[in-house]
């Protein structure tokens, strides 16, 4: 008679192989979901602080349309952004309530170009390096004018009376002692969103 075989042992090894790599796979996951998180943090401060740049700078705008409201050749350069600050310094207060800081940042006519990098590291992992490694990202806002108007002069009716400015579909009809809430508002003037 052949004695019987004793193989149950050898398949334990193999087993504990087995989850030790899908332990190893679950942590490299975990890592790169991390890595996800803190990009998309990255990206987010990025997004917020080139809005909030030029947000600013449209209220600003918008601001000095208003106290030029009498002196119509002075509005197509406000319109056009010719005119104004660089709020960069505003763009990196939205950056530091998002934990990051500014790398960067220009503006151009209407437009502010932003790169921040997280204050937070992607953290300890299976994967080495990455505890020191911070993401970066970077963000473009523009401020588009929504208004068009005649030059000035050309209402031979009535040279005293302020050009009819056409905002996005919306027609206007400034006046002098007109209260800014019968004039457009900032977002009826200026459009303000992100760009490629």
């Amino acid at each position: 008679m052949t004695p019987p075989r004793h193989d149950a042992g050898q398949a334990f090894p193999i087993y504990i192989t087995v989850v030790a790599g899908l332990l190893f796979l679950a942590f490299a996951y975990l890592a790169v979901g991390q890595a996800a998180v803190n990009r998309g943090g990255a990206q987010t401060a990025a997004d917020a602080a080139a809005l909030a740049a030029a947000q600013k700078t449209r209220d600003q705008l918008a601001d000095m349309w208003l106290d030029a409201l009498s002196e119509p050749d002075q509005w197509q350069a406000i319109l056009n952004g010719d005119v104004g600050d660089d709020f960069c310094s505003r763009a990196g207060e939205l950056a530091d309530q998002n934990d990051a800081s500014v790398l960067a940042c220009t503006q151009a006519t209407l437009a502010y170009t932003v790169e921040v990098r997280t204050n937070k590291t992607v953290g300890d992992s299976v994967v080495p390096g990455t505890e020191n490694r911070r993401s970066t990202a970077h963000a473009r806002a523009v401020i588009e004018s929504l208004c068009s108007f005649p030059p000035p002069g050309d209402d031979a009716e009535n040279d005293d009376a302020l050009p009819r400015i056409t905002c996005h579909g919306q027609v206007w009809d400034p006046k002098p002692d007109d209260p800014p809430s019968r004039l457009p508002k900032p977002d009826d003037l200026f459009d303000v969103h992100l760009a490629d």
